[in-house]
């Protein structure tokens, strides 16, 4: 068993309140979870132009781990509402 896990630091665009972070990152974490995996916002919650999320996959197979992980951190750097300014993985497996 493998499990991958990235979190991504986010610049946010015109961003001026919360309503219009949620209404930014809303579309991208369903998006995300479209992929199979779980994500959610881990911090920077109470600023408006910033965010971390946060990613996680499960799978039989380092390989497809990276694989998922790598199309999420593409997912997030192409879109045009956001600013991908740091990435950080980790991939674990049961022999760790």
């Amino acid at each position: 068993m493998f499990v991958g896990t990235m979190e991504c630091d986010l610049l946010l665009g015109d961003v001026h309140s919360l309503k219009g972070k949620r209404a930014v990152l809303r579309p991208l974490l369903a998006h995300l979870r479209r992929l199979e995996v779980s994500v959610a916002e881990v911090g920077d919650a109470d600023l408006h132009r910033r965010a971390r999320i946060g990613v996680a996959v499960v799978s039989g197979h380092a390989g497809l781990t990276e694989r998922v992980l790598d199309e999420c951190e593409r997912l997030v750097a192409d879109n045009p509402e956001t600013q991908l300014l740091a990435v950080r993985r980790r991939l674990v497996g049961s022999d760790d």
